[in-house]
């Protein structure tokens, strides 16, 4: 194969991707293809197992503002006392005439201090941190699903560059080796062919490699069970997309609108709210009751009142400094986690939109500057060698230079991809 046919070849597969893109699939995965858009690998990425167990902490969390919302039960009790074991307790019905104290009682306590509000605050802010947690996982599994789905696009487009890159240095090898028997090239260089066609096998055998470890990446976050080899539909940024650069806008109100942050800060809520929990426990509940007795030979109608409170703090006694120590400690704690988390969203959306710029202006040159010159290059030197002007030697270099350029700006289109992609998902 020629170094033309090489390049248009090559441009075809730098071209192809955008002019598939609008005809790229939008229908929902199903068991029966292997072809995966990016829209269906994020929307897959919503829904798998990592997902799942957050949203299982989210119902967890839920049902502890169900269990801390409730006053305490009322308690039933009975007993039997004054039973004459000397004298006996005589005859007649053990409920209404032998000498037995009956009675029934019902106790209930008093909770001072807004103790089940706080405690039905602190756990609905619990499940509110949760259902952040929930968010920031979407967002995080759609990033990891985003990267793997073009880095498996990469790998399948270096396959297909790679192959004509071999196809095309076996042909140079098979060449050589004619014109070896008809005396017209030396042994030497005939050799350097074959190595040339054997290192592009292997280079086949690489991206065929990556290829597969890619696509059982993707597999794994987005949940594909389908049949066959997991195939990414062509879903590059388009041109104009590429163009559109992010300005210095602020970031502080897209840190504090991010999921994680939002979680932190809640949590500083729910430890605030067990602070006052812990600190209500100074003020004892009171329980109040009452009993009707029932004593054959005194009164079948007697009534006892109750009345009971722990003294707590009195005479050196206890008062909880145990339980209020340790949830200052953890509000302390939660504040620490609230600035640690925010510098850390500060660091990764001015790292998001750097790499964003970065990987644009390089994607840009490699499209608009490098690659269209190494093109030129080897055409040059694909004439310069027919008509005896280049030895072989100069000729693989600029096959090597032009293999070196068309593997760079794929890599540049797929750091640019994953940059923006993710810019994107990062976005309030």
């Amino acid at each position: 194969m020629s170094i033309r046919q090489l390049i248009f070849a090559a441009g075809l597969a730098v071209a192809l991707p955008v002019m598939a893109q609008n005809a790229a699939a939008t229908a929902p995965l199903t068991p029966a293809t292997s072809s995966l858009s990016l829209a269906q690998a994020l929307q897959a990425a919503r829904n798998n197992l990592d997902i799942s167990l957050a949203r299982r902490a989210l119902a967890a969390a839920q049902a502890d503002v169900t269990a801390a919302d409730h006053a305490p039960a009322p308690v039933l009790s009975a007993k039997a006392s004054q039973m004459d074991l000397q004298n006996g307790i005589g005859g007649g019905n053990i409920l209404t005439q032998k000498r037995i104290d009956k009675s029934v009682g019902l106790d209930w306590t008093w909770e001072r201090g807004d103790k089940r509000v706080l405690r039905t605050r602190a756990a609905q802010r619990n499940a509110a941190a949760a259902q952040s947690d929930v968010e920031d996982a979407l967002v995080l599994q759609q990033l990891a699903a985003s990267a793997a789905f073009f880095d498996l696009l990469s790998a399948q487009e270096r396959i297909e560059q790679v192959s004509v890159l071999e196809r095309s240095a076996q042909q140079i090898a098979a060449t050589a080796a004619r014109r070896v028997k008809a005396g017209d090239l030396a042994a030497q260089d005939a050799a350097r062919t074959d190595i040339e066609a054997q290192r592009a096998s292997t280079d086949l055998r690489t991206a065929q490699l990556d290829r597969q470890r890619a696509a059982l990446t993707l597999a794994q976050l987005t949940g594909f069970t389908g049949p066959g080899v997991l195939q990414a539909l062509p879903d590059w940024p388009t041109r104009q997309a590429m163009d559109a650069l992010p300005g210095n806008a602020a970031l502080y109100p897209a840190i504090e609108a991010r999921a994680d942050v939002i979680a932190a800060r809640q949590r500083v809520e729910a430890a605030q709210a067990a602070l006052d929990v812990a600190s209500a426990q100074k003020k004892a509940d009171i329980t109040v009751g009452s009993s009707l007795d029932h004593y054959p030979g005194t009164s079948t109608r007697l009534l006892e009142l109750r009345l009971q409170m722990p003294l707590y703090g009195l005479f050196g006694g206890y008062n909880f400094q145990g339980e209020i120590a340790r949830a200052l400690a953890q509000l302390d704690a939660a504040q620490d986690l609230l600035e640690k988390t925010r510098r850390e969203a500060s660091a990764d959306l001015q790292r998001l939109q750097q790499e964003r710029e970065s990987a644009a202006a390089r994607a840009l040159s490699y499209e608009n500057t490098i690659l269209p010159r190494a093109r030129q290059v080897a055409e040059m030197a694909e004439l310069a060698y027919n008509k005896g002007a280049l030895s072989l030697t100069d000729l693989i270099d600029a096959r090597r230079t032009l293999r070196s350029i068309l593997l760079e700006e794929l890599a540049a289109r797929t750091d640019y991809a994953k940059a923006a992609q993710a810019w994107q998902l990062r976005q309030p």
